[in-house]
C-alpha cells in the first residue's frame, strides 16, 4: 500500500526516537532513585499495601504478579538500561518486529511503574509519556519507511495536549482571559527554576502578551497541525517554542520535553534533506498498525467529548493502559504561594525557647537566601506534593504522617530526597511542620539582603510529634 508510509518523515521519526529514549531515561532514573521512601516495602504508600486493597483490573501490570523492593529496583534500572541502548540507536540495527520490542518493553516496564505509584504518579506527563511510548512502537525503525497513520495519531496527541490546556484555561481562571495570570504564575508555580525570579519581574505589558501568545499557540495553532506542509511544520515549531520558554521559566518534569518530541514528529525535515533508501514494510506490520490505529480511534472518543465539555477534567486517564487520555495544567492560578516548613528538634522537653531546624528541600523554596535551581526533566516528587500539601493539608493525608515518621528516624531513604539533614547524628525527638507565606523579593530587597524571597509566617501545620507515646496521630494539623 504506496499510502501508508511517509519516506520523508524518515529524519522526524529518527529524532522523535532518540528524544523520547531520553525522556524514558529519566523517568526511570527518577523511579530508581526516589521509589524506596515513596512507594518501598517501608516507603510512605507501601506498594504492598496498596496492592492488597486493589485488584488487577485497577491497574495491570509486571508487580501484580511480584512485589519487592530489588525487583522494583531491577525494573527501574532495567528500563534505565533500554533508554541508554534506544538513544543510542540500538532499534536501528535489529529486524523489525525485534524493534518493536525493544520500544514495548520500557513502555511496559513504565506503565508497571505507574500502576503502583498512587499519589507520586497522579501527574498528566505520566500518561503523556506512556501515551507517547506506546505509539512509539508501531513506529518503526531505520529498515522501513515510517506509516503515516502513527504519525497522524502523534499529531492527534500534541494536538489534545495543547488544546485541552488551551480549553481549561480559558473555562477556569478568569486571569486567563484577563490576560493576568502570569502576574502571579511565575512566583506561585509548583517549582520555580532560576530564572523565575526575573520572569516574575517582567513588566506587566510583558506577561499580558505573554498570556496572549499562550492562546494563541494552545487554541489556534494546534489547528495547523493538520494542515499540509510547511504550514505544520511551522506549527509544531511555535510549539517547540513555547515549550522552551516554559522549560526555562520553571520546572515542569519532563512535560514540556515530551510535549518538544512530540512536535519534533511534525516537522518535515525533507524540506532539509533526502531520505534515504527504504523498503516496504512487510504486510503483518501494516495490519498491526492498521488495527492500533483502530482501537486508538475508537479510545479517542471519551477524551475528545471531554475537550468539547463544559465540564473538562485534566491529567485523566479513561482507560487501565493510560492509551488515550485527556491534559490540561494551570486552570486555576494561585495568587499567594504558601509553603510548608518543615523543622525538628533534639531537645526532649519543648520550651518557648526550643531551637527548631529546618529540613532542606532539594527544588522546593526554603531557605529564603538560597536561589531556586533547575532540576527538570528529573522529577522531584515530594518537593511537588509538598507544593500541594500546602494548597491542601488533606492532600497530604495519606503520605506526610508516614514522612514525619521516618524522619523522626533517620531514615536513611528519606534523608537521601532531602538536601540537607540538620541532625546527621541523632534523630530528632521531635518534628513539626508550618505554613509560611513567600513572595519574591524585589530588586531593592535582593540586592540589600541576597535573598530571593520574603517569608511569613502564617500558622501551624503540624505541633510538634515525636515518636514516644504521644504519638496518635501523624498528620494532627491546626
Amino acid at each position: 500500500m504506496e499510502w501508508f508510509t511517509a519516506d520523508g518523515y524518515w529524519l522526524s521519526r529518527l529524532i522523535f526516537q532518540r528524544a523520547l529514549a531520553g525522556v524514558y531515561l529519566f523517568a526511570f532514573l527518577t523511579a530508581a532513585l526516589q521509589f524506596r521512601a515513596l512507594i518501598g516495602e517501608r516507603g510512605m504508600l507501601p506498594v504492598p499495601d496498596y496492592l492488597r486493597r486493589t485488584e488487577w483490573r485497577d491497574g495491570p501490570g509486571l508487580f501484580r504478579l511480584h512485589y519487592s523492593d530489588r525487583f522494583f529496583a531491577l525494573v527501574a534500572w532495567t528500563g534505565c538500561a533500554l533508554a541508554v541502548a534506544l538513544l543510542a540507536g540500538a532499534d536501528s540495527y535489529v529486524p523489525l518486529w525485534a524493534a518493536m520490542l525493544l520500544w514495548a518493553l520500557p513502555w511496559a516496564l513504565y506503565l508497571s511503574i505507574v500502576q503502583v505509584g498512587q499519589t507520586w504518579y497522579g501527574f498528566g506527563w505520566e500518561s503523556l509519556l506512556l501515551e507517547t511510548g506506546f505509539l512509539a512502537v508501531f513506529l518503526g525503525n531505520a529498515h522501513t519507511a515510517p506509516p503515516v497513520l502513527v504519525l497522524w495519531l502523534l499529531r492527534w496527541v500534541l494536538f489534545r495536549v495543547e488544546f485541552g490546556a488551551g480549553l481549561i484555561k480559558i473555562r477556569g481562571d478568569e486571569c486567563w482571559r484577563k490576560l493576568t495570570c502570569l502576574y502571579f504564575h511565575h512566583e506561585t508555580q509548583p517549582m520555580p527554576g532560576p530564572l523565575s525570579w526575573f520572569f516574575h519581574r517582567l513588566p506587566k505589558p510583558v506577561h499580558r502578551a505573554e498570556v496572549a501568545a499562550n492562546h494563541v499557540t494552545q487554541l489556534l495553532v494546534p489547528v495547523l497541525l493538520f494542515t499540509p506542509q510547511p504550514v505544520a511544520s511551522a506549527a509544531a515549531g511555535l510549539m517547540i517554542v513555547t515549550q522552551l520558554w516554559l522549560v526555562v521559566s520553571g520546572n515542569f518534569a519532563w512535560l514540556n520535553w515530551v510535549t518538544i518530541t512530540l512536535a519534533l514528529s511534525a516537522v518535515d525535515w525533507s524540506l532539509f534533506t533526502e531520505p534515504p533508501a527504504q523498503s516496504a514494510p512487510p504486510l503483518w506490520y501494516e495490519i498491526v498498525v492498521i488495527a492500533v490505529t483502530a482501537l486508538v480511534v475508537f479510545l479517542s472518543y471519551r477524551p475528545a467529548r471531554n475537550l468539547v465539555s463544559r465540564r473538562q477534567v485534566m491529567n485523566r486517564s479513561f482507560d487501565p493502559l493510560h492509551l488515550v487520555n485527556t491534559y490540561g495544567a494551570f486552570g486555576s492560578i494561585s495568587r499567594v504561594r504558601l509553603e510548608v516548613v518543615v523543622e525538628g528538634t533534639d531537645e526532649h522537653v519543648l520550651h518557648d525557647g526550643t531551637v527548631w531546624k529546618e529540613y532542606g528541600f532539594r527544588g522546593k523554596p526554603g531557605d529564603p537566601r538560597r536561589m531556586p535551581r533547575q532540576f527538570a526533566p528529573y522529577h522531584l516528587r515530594l518537593d511537588w506534593l509538598m507544593w500541594f500539601a500546602a494548597l491542601s493539608p488533606a492532600y497530604a493525608g495519606p503520605w506526610f504522617g508516614p514522612f514525619v515518621e521516618r524522619l523522626l528516624e533517620n531514615d536513611r531513604d528519606t534523608l537521601r530526597l532531602l538536601r540537607h539533614n540538620p541532625f546527621p547524628d541523632a534523630p530528632p525527638a521531635h518534628v513539626r511542620a508550618r505554613v509560611y507565606h513567600y513572595r519574591y523579593t524585589t530588586w531593592r530587597e535582593l540586592r540589600a539582603t541576597g535573598r530571593w524571597w520574603h517569608r511569613t509566617y502564617v500558622r501551624d501545620f503540624m505541633r510538634p510529634v515525636s515518636l514516644g507515646p504521644a504519638w496518635l496521630s501523624p498528620t494532627r494539623q491546626s
